[in-house]
């Protein structure tokens, strides 16, 4: 392999497989890599520096000053400005614009808020689950893996659960919007965030007419003089569903698959149900449900020795940090004893270090109890799908076949 074979971009490779060969040269020759751009009429990606060492990506995470995620978003495109304006969300903010939105949502994610919805979510997840195997052959992602986020969206958010597929559309259509299966388009991005905000401010306006116990009427309620902005509503509604929908998702599915590869670490799991905790971890750093973060240079430096420009796009690349061989004994091992596991699928700490975390902790660990709990064997039936994605590291379908316990 040489330097310029490198394309971390080419989205129908990213259908195909993970290009762990790519990454594993990358950290070896050039960690800091001048990645060329592509031009693309739509979403023209600039040349950016491909940030592959764990280390590397933590000190670019955490340093807020020195790279931005406000300057030009967090996407390896550069966005028009209509569509910067539509789809800026938190995520695509610096502090202290960041630290104020990030106060001012956190009052829906209190110790009491979630630990009301983990009784509830436990029971949906029992229901959902045990409807999916005593079919014997289902698709895991569409039944199961797709379903259970969808549901701890809605229970959230105070959204009827009669409408998570609603959710799941629009969620499917924003980051499948390269993927023919969703009929992907940028077009059809635009349009299903649209209607996600239409549908967010009706429920906003039924909330602050009837308050309930949710996050959605805490969003809308001023607290010390200060309240998310309408446009700041709608872009958080955004991304909670994306982000809280496809990542679990992913991580569930892809934690499976991992599981079904290997049948020894499958039957360590069921014959040591303490392990859970540290299966969904190394869960989390095998899937790295997110691939990559952009950020940008506000002033010269340097990272791992190498000169980066103001101005520069710089990208980290969290499911190759993951497999740093620095870090991580034998990292392309599955290990659910793995100890430690420094693994950055969170983010990497800082700022931006992911609201949800213990959130999304909480349900792998439901889902994957209540699989272990309901069934004998689960074995493949298919072939895996993937998304057609440089940014999701997704699976659309994953057909198994289950035995009864």
């Amino acid at each position: 392999m040489k330097l310029e074979d490198i394309d971390l971009t080419d989205e129908d490779m990213w259908a195909d497989h993970i290009p762990h060969d790519q990454f594993a040269f990358l950290r070896r020759e050039a960690p800091v890599f001048r990645h060329p751009g592509k031009g693309d009429e739509l979403r023209p990606i600039p040349d950016f520096w491909a940030i592959t060492r764990h280390a590397d990506l933590i000190t670019v995470n955490r340093d807020t000053t020195l790279f931005s995620s406000e300057r030009r978003g967090v996407l390896l495109a550069d966005p028009d400005e209509e569509t910067r304006t539509a789809f800026q969300t938190m995520l695509d903010t610096d502090p202290p614009a960041h630290t104020r939105l990030r106060r001012l949502v956190n009052r829906g994610f209190t110790p009491r808020m979630v630990t009301r919805f983990e009784k509830h979510y436990g029971d949906l997840t029992h229901q959902l689950v045990t409807k999916a195997v005593t079919q014997g052959t289902f698709d895991f992602v569409t039944d199961v893996a797709a379903e259970l986020p969808l549901m701890a969206i809605a229970e959230l958010l105070g959204v009827p659960v009669e409408d998570r597929h609603k959710l799941f559309e629009w969620s499917n259509r924003l980051v499948g919007n390269s993927d023919p299966e969703y009929v992907g388009s940028a077009e059809e991005a635009t349009a299903a965030a649209t209607e996600m905000y239409v549908y967010f401010n009706q429920l906003g306006e039924e909330r602050r007419a009837n308050p309930e116990d949710d996050i959605i009427t805490k969003l809308i309620t001023e607290v010390g003089g200060d309240a998310l902005g309408p446009h700041e509503f709608e872009t958080f509604c955004l991304v909670l569903t994306v982000a809280g929908n496809e990542t679990t998702r992913n991580a569930t599915s892809h934690g499976l698959l991992a599981l079904l590869e290997r049948p020894d670490q499958m039957q360590l799991l069921r014959d040591r149900p303490e392990l859970l905790d540290s299966a969904i971890e190394e869960i989390l750093r095998w899937a790295s449900p997110v691939i990559h973060f952009r950020r940008t240079a506000m002033r010269d430096t340097e990272i791992g020795g190498q000169a980066i420009a103001e101005g520069d796009s710089v990208v980290m690349f969290h499911i190759s940090a993951n497999r740093d061989e620095d870090v991580f004994e034998d990292p392309f091992r599955f290990d659910i004893t793995r100890d430690p596991n420094e693994h950055i699928a969170f983010g990497g700490g800082g700022a931006h270090h992911c609201l949800g975390a213990n959130l999304a902790r909480l349900e792998l660990q439901i889902v994957f109890r209540e699989l272990l709990a309901t069934t004998r064997s689960i074995t493949q039936a298919g072939d895996v799908q993937r998304l057609r994605s440089n940014f999701i590291n997704g699976i659309k379908h994953m057909p198994v076949d289950v035995e009864l316990a």
